[in-house]
């Protein structure tokens, strides 16, 4: 919509700002930044936790505020804006969901998988569901293959990123984005259904 567009500039702005104080050392800033991207961690959070199974012990509060104390605790606060930012949200996200799901894995059902669905970002596989820890393996498999594109992925898909803000925040055009994008559901495609074959 046209009329959000400022405001979507003004507060990737005001994040941007709250970043560089809290990199300069002003720690107030961080409660600023805290309750300026709570909505947004929320929003992203809760699409996760829609896809979980009715009764998961995680909620949407509990994820949020798991991701809080990594983002924090790990004391790299030099994200320089708003995208870059977001790209950690997007890396610890994914190491959140996975902790979780082979903890829960480990202790009800060592041979048993998560079900994910990968609807939201159009990755092409099952209708329903496809399994957050292979989704894991083949993530870190194309990281190696191609770091890039891997990276897209988090951004698109962990943190729920639009093409703009994921190429603002890998440096990249829009053009090569859409490219990696496409490069990377085609690759995980194959890899998870070469992994539905043999499981």
């Amino acid at each position: 919509m046209p009329g959000r567009e400022p405001d979507r500039r003004a507060a990737s702005s005001t994040v941007t700002s709250l970043l560089a104080e809290l990199r300069g050392g002003n720690q107030t800033a961080r409660d600023e930044l805290v309750t300026l991207v709570y909505p947004e961690l929320r929003r992203i959070a809760a699409r996760y936790m829609r896809q979980e199974r009715p009764g998961h012990t995680l909620r949407t509060t509990g994820l949020v505020n798991e991701l809080y104390v990594r983002l924090f605790a790990a004391r790299d606060d030099d994200w320089q804006n708003r995208a870059h930012f977001f790209a950690a949200v997007a890396r610890e996200m994914r190491h959140i969901l996975v902790d979780y799901a082979r903890a829960r894995n480990a202790v009800k059902r060592p041979a048993g998988r998560v079900q994910v669905s990968l609807s939201d970002v159009d990755i092409p596989g099952r209708e329903r569901g496809e399994d957050l820890v292979a989704l894991d393996e083949a993530l870190a498999r194309l990281e190696v293959l191609n770091p890039r594109a891997g990276r897209v992925v988090e951004l698109r898909y962990f943190a729920g990123l639009g093409e703009r803000e994921s190429a603002e925040a890998l440096a990249i055009s829009l053009s090569t984005l859409k490219r990696d994008w496409t490069f990377a559901k085609a690759w995980l495609f194959d890899q998870l259904r070469s992994h539905d074959a043999v499981r």
